[in-house]
């Protein structure tokens, strides 16, 4: 079935892997950032890909914004089934060598777009009785790791909407899910070291491409479930840490990226 997906921070990474990867499947995708001269190429690639592309620069930030970006989604469109809060950034380094400012900055983008976001869907998706809300939070919203505290803070608050949503919406054809990804190729890394000042040394821990998230995102569109892990392994992780958090600390000094000065 020919879906209207909508993904935020669809200019680069995760977001357009994924809105390439419904258009294969025919999915009519509205894809919003800031950057219009990125959002452009990605939408030639959604068509060529064989579905149909909306293009929309917003800023997750702003609530009217992302109101607006369904409202055109639906102008355009007729219908939204699923929207995916995708946009995000990273700062690395030890709680107290992030900055109150870094950290308000960041919570304004990871958490409060995410909640933008869903809040302008939530709308749509009650008047139809049905949707899909994809959050993409990370391993570390669901296990912190060294020096990603500050990243980390906002993914355990996307993941504990996530659930309080879910439960609210139980029993009905409204689904939500969480994306848990590792340490993914993108440019991830080279936007945090701006944001940080400084280089970050690699993490040792697994990691995957972001056609590897796509494809696990896009069957979860299909068949909606509450967590998705593409890297089946990280499960393990969450598990452990519940039944032996101390333990568990021990392990994941490897996972951690540390500030190089």
């Amino acid at each position: 079935m020919s879906r209207v997906v909508a993904i935020t921070g669809a200019s680069a990474g995760i977001g357009r892997a994924t809105a390439i990867r419904v258009a294969r499947d025919g999915a009519s995708v509205a894809i919003c950032a800031r950057r219009g001269d990125r959002l452009e190429e990605v939408a030639r690639e959604i068509e060529r890909a064989g579905g149909t592309a909306l293009p929309v620069v917003a800023d997750v930030t702003d609530g009217t914004a992302m109101e607006a970006f369904v409202a055109a989604t639906l102008e355009r469109f007729g219908s939204l089934d699923v929207m995916m809060c995708n946009a995000g950034f990273g700062i690395y380094g030890a709680i107290d060598d992030v900055t109150p400012d870094q950290m308000r900055r960041l919570m304004d983008v990871n958490y409060f777009g995410t909640y933008n976001a869903v809040r302008a869907a939530l709308s749509v998706f009650r008047r139809q009785r049905r949707g899909h809300i994809v959050i993409v939070s990370s391993i570390v919203g669901k296990r912190g790791v060294p020096y990603m505290g500050a990243y980390s803070a906002t993914k355990f608050a996307q993941i504990g909407m996530a659930e309080c949503l879910r439960s609210e919406t139980y029993g009905s054809d409204i689904h939500v899910s969480v994306v848990c990804p590792v340490s993914t190729a993108t440019e991830f890394v080279d936007v945090m070291q701006q944001e940080t000042g400084s280089d970050v040394s690699r993490s040792l821990g697994p990691a995957q491409t972001v056609d590897v998230v796509a494809e696990a995102i896009g069957r979860a569109i299909e068949h909606p479930v509450p967590e998705i892990y593409p890297y089946a392994k990280s499960r393990g992780l969450v598990l452990l840490n519940a039944l032996a958090p101390g333990f568990t600390d021990k392990i994941v000094q490897k996972f951690g990226r540390k500030p190089v000065r």
